[in-house]
C-alpha cells in the first residue's frame, strides 16, 4: 500500500546557537507524530553573517545528532577530544549518550546548505558511552538511475547499504530528481517515515508541496514522489521504528522523565555531567 501525506510541517525562520539564522522544521510540538525523530533544523544561506557565529560549546544527553551538508563546511570539536571538519556531501553522526559537550562552527562559503536531525535514544541506552563517526562524501553510497540520484547516508536502497548506526537503525536518503522524474521508495510497515524538501518543490499523490517542508507519511510499504514539470527537486527520505516512550525535553537534553531532566541540569551545575573520560 502506498503511503499518503498525513501531516505537513513547513519550516519557519528561527535563530539558535550564538545567532545562527536557520529554518526550524521539527521541534517539541512534533515529538509524538515523528517518534523517534525529535528536531530538524535546515541551514540554507549565501550570507556568512547568517551563520558564522555558530554553535559554541554546549551540552547534549540522551540523543543522537546527525549533521549533513550539501555545501559549505562545518568545524566541530567535543569533550571526547575529537575535532574535525564536515565537508560538502559529508555527515557526522554523534551519539551524545550519557553526556557530551561539543561545538559546531560553520565556515564562510558561497552557500551553507544542509540540515541537522536529532534522533532519540531508547531509555535503556540513554546513558551509553558518547561516540561519533564521520561519513565522508566519498563513502556515501550513490545509486544513479534514469533522471535521479539517491545518496544512501544510512540504511538501504535498491539492494545497496549505507552507514550502520550504533543504536536505532535509521534510513536517511538524499534524493535528487530531474524535472518530471519520479521515484518509489520502499518503507518498512512499522516505521515512522517522512520526506524533507531540501531544494525545490515536490509532488506527492498529485499535490505539490513547498521547499523546506517535512511531509509525514501514513501507513504503507512504499512512497512515491515526483519532481514538478520544469524544475528539479532534492529531498531527504527519513525513516526509523518509533520508540513509543515518554519524552522529557529540556533544550539540548532529552530524557524520559522530568526527574531525569532535572538531574541532567543538576549535573551541569555541579560539574558531573560528563560521565566518561575524554580521550586526550
Amino acid at each position: 500500500m502506498e503511503r499518503q501525506v498525513i501531516q505537513v510541517i513547513q519550516g519557519r525562520p528561527a535563530v539558535d546557537g550564538a545567532g545562527v539564522r536557520l529554518n526550524r522544521v521539527l521541534g517539541p510540538d512534533n515529538v509524538l507524530d515523528f517518534d523517534p525523530f525529535l528536531m530538524l533544523d535546515s541551514f540554507d544561506s549565501g550570507n556568512p553573517r547568517d551563520y558564522l557565529a555558530g554553535f559554541p560549546m554546549h551540552p547534549h544527553r540522551g540523543i543522537e545528532t546527525i549533521t549533513y551538508l550539501l555545501s559549505g563546511r562545518l568545524a566541530h570539536q567535543d569533550s571526547l577530544g575529537n575535532k574535525g571538519m564536515i565537508e560538502p556531501g559529508g555527515s557526522q553522526w554523534m551519539t551524545a549518550g550519557s553526556g557530551i559537550l561539543h561545538q559546531e562552527m560553520p565556515q564562510a562559503s558561497e552557500r551553507f546548505l544542509g540540515f541537522q536531525l536529532w534522533l532519540n535514544l531508547p531509555a535503556a541506552e540513554k546513558f551509553t558511552e558518547p561516540k561519533y563517526f564521520d561519513i565522508l562524501a566519498q563513502d556515501v553510497v550513490l545509486v544513479q538511475e534514469s533522471g535521479r540520484q539517491v545518496r544512501i547516508i544510512s540504511g538501504r536502497y535498491a539492494g545497496k547499504e549505507g552507514a550502520r548506526s550504533h543504536h536505532i537503525p535509521a534510513t536517511i536518503l538524499d534524493i535528487s530528481l530531474e524535472p518530471g522524474v519520479s521515484v518509489e521508495i520502499p518503507v518498512a510497515d512499522e516505521n515512522t517515515a517522512f520526506l524533507f524538501l531540501i531544494q525545490g518543490n515536490l509532488d506527492v499523490e498529485g499535490e505539490t508541496y513547498k521547499e523546506k517542508a517535512a511531509l509525514l507519511l501514513g501507513e504503507g510499504d512504499r512512497v512515491a514522489a515526483q519532481a514538478p514539470a520544469g524544475e528539479p527537486a532534492r529531498f531527504a527520505f527519513i525513516s526509523a521504528k518509533p520508540l513509543h516512550e515518554p519524552v522529557a525535553w529540556g533544550g539540548p537534553i532529552v530524557m524520559n522523565t522530568r526527574e531525569e531532566l532535572r538531574q541532567a541540569f543538576d549535573d551541569l551545575q555541579n560539574g558531573t555531567f560528563i560521565k566518561h573520560s575524554p580521550s586526550w
